[in-house]
C-alpha cells in the first residue's frame, strides 16, 4: 500500500519536513508495512529550498551574503538536478525575519544579497533557476539584485550612492551593458503567488510596504520611486512592466527579475510539484495526506494543500487535510479535492499549547484517522 505524506508547513511548531516526519509516524504506527513517499511541500516562499532538496542528487550551499540592511548574513541556497538547476529562496538573504522589527525599513532595505545568491548558482554551473520571492524586508524593485549581476544605476550625477527603495526616485538611466553574460543561458522560474502589479493602489508599497516598516508618507514615496523605476525600465530596456501582474511581489523583485533575468512568473505550488515530479509517484498510491498550520478561504487560492489535492484529483487519490486551525467553507476545499478536512487538536487548546504539542498532535491524529480509512475501505469491499 503506498501513500503520501506532503504537509506545507505548520507555521511556529514544525517545517513542511518535519510535518511529513510526523505524519509518516502516525501511518507507520497502525500500517507498519506500508510504503511512505515524504514531500515536504513549499508554495515558494519559506521551506522552498527544503522541499526541493530533498531528492537524490541535490544539495545545500552556504555562503555570506549582503543582508537587507547591508551587514553580512549567511545565506542557503539547493542545488538538484545534478547541479544543473538551482533553488533559492530571496528570503533567506533579503527576508524580513532577518531585520529587527525596530529597524524596518523598506526605503533603504536592499535586495544585493539575493542577487550574490544569484551569482553563487551561476559560479556553481546551474542553467535553471528556481526562485522563491515570499517574505521580502524589501521595495527596491530589483536593483540590488540587478547591481549585483552587473546592471548600473545613473543619476544625474552618475551612479547611484544609496540603496533601497527611495533611491529609485532619482534614477535617470540604467545599464545593462555589463550585465552577467551567463543569465542570457538560464531559464529563470520564479514562484510567485501573488498578482499585485508594481504601483498604484494595490502595488508593492501600498501593499506590502506598511508591513515592512513604513508610514503613510513613507508609502507614497516609495510608490512614487516605483514609478520612476518602471519609467526608465521602459525608456531604457524597452520594457514596460508597471501592470504585470506580480510584478510587484517582494517589493517589486517580481518586476525586477522580468526586467533583467527575463524571469517568468508562476504559481509556486506548481514549480514545486513540477520539479517534484509528483505525478510519476500518485499513480498507483492509495492515499495522500497533506496540511499546514491553518487552512481557511485563503489557502484555497493556491496555497500548497490545494496545489496538491488538484494533482491527486486527476489522477483519482483520495486527499484528507490536517491543520493545526480550520476556518471557512469546508465545501471549498472539497471542491478543490480534498476528500476531508480535520484539525488535530483533541480539545481546546491555546495557540502556545498547539505550537508547542503540534507534533504529537500530528502524528496521533494521522494515526486514528488511518484507523478509520482501514475501517471504511473494508466497509466497501
Amino acid at each position: 500500500m503506498k501513500i503520501i505524506a506532503a504537509p506545507d508547513k505548520f507555521k511556529g511548531s514544525m517545517s513542511a519536513k518535519e510535518a511529513a516526519e510526523q505524519i509518516e509516524k502516525g501511518i507507520k504506527s497502525v500500517l507498519p508495512g506500508a510504503e511512505v513517499h515524504r514531500f515536504p511541500l513549499s508554495d515558494g516562499g519559506e521551506g522552498l529550498v527544503e522541499s526541493l532538496t530533498g531528492k537524490p542528487g541535490s544539495s545545500l550551499q552556504t555562503i555570506t551574503v549582503t543582508g537587507p540592511l547591508g551587514r553580512p548574513v549567511e545565506a542557503v541556497f539547493g542545488l538538484i538536478d545534478g547541479g544543473r538547476t538551482g533553488v533559492i529562496e530571496m528570503a533567506a538573504a533579503s527576508g524580513l525575519a532577518l531585520v529587527p522589527e525596530e529597524k524596518r525599513d523598506p526605503s533603504i532595505t536592499t535586495t544585493r544579497g539575493t542577487g550574490e545568491l544569484i551569482r553563487a548558482a551561476l559560479d556553481q554551473g546551474c542553467r535553471k533557476l528556481i526562485i522563491g520571492i515570499g517574505g521580502s524586508a524589501t521595495s527596491d524593485g530589483g536593483a540590488g539584485m540587478a547591481e549585483v549581476l552587473g546592471a548600473q544605476f545613473l543619476d544625474r550625477k552618475g551612479r547611484l550612492p544609496g540603496r533601497g527603495g527611495a533611491e529609485l526616485g532619482r534614477l535617470e538611466k540604467i545599464d545593462i551593458s555589463g550585465l552577467d553574460p551567463r543569465l542570457d543561458e538560464v531559464e529563470v522560474l520564479v514562484a510567485c503567488d501573488v498578482d499585485n502589479p508594481l504601483t498604484g493602489p494595490k502595488g508593492a508599497a501600498h501593499v506590502y510596504a506598511p508591513q515592512k516598516g513604513a508610514d503613510p508618507d513613507m508609502v507614497e514615496k516609495l510608490d512614487r520611486a516605483l514609478v520612476n523605476y518602471a519609467r526608465v525600465i521602459k525608456k531604457d530596456l524597452g520594457m514596460e512592466v508597471d501592470h504585470i501582474p506580480g510584478a510587484g511581489a517582494a517589493g517589486g523583485l517580481g518586476a525586477g527579475l522580468i526586467a533583467f533575468l527575463r524571469a517568468r512568473l508562476s504559481s509556486g505550488i506548481e514549480l514545486v510539484l513540477e520539479a517534484l515530479e509528483i505525478e510519476q509517484y500518485l499513480a498507483g498510491c492509495s492515499l495522500l495526506i497533506t496540511g499546514e498550520g491553518k487552512l481557511d478561504t485563503q489557502s484555497a487560492y493556491g496555497k500548497a494543500p490545494v496545489g496538491i489535492a488538484r494533482k491527486a484529483r486527476q489522477c483519482k487519490v483520495p486527499v484528507l487535510a490536517l491543520a493545526g486551525l480550520l476556518e471557512g467553507e469546508l465545501e471549498v476545499f472539497h471542491r478543490e479535492g480534498i476528500t476531508a478536512c480535520f484539525a488535530i487538536a483533541d480539545g481546546p487548546l491555546s495557540l502556545q499549547d498547539s505550537i508547542e504539542r503540534g507534533p504529537e498532535l500530528l502524528e496521533t491524529k494521522t494515526a486514528e484517522l488511518i484507523r478509520f480509512w482501514i475501517t471504511a475501505r473494508s466497509a466497501e469491499q
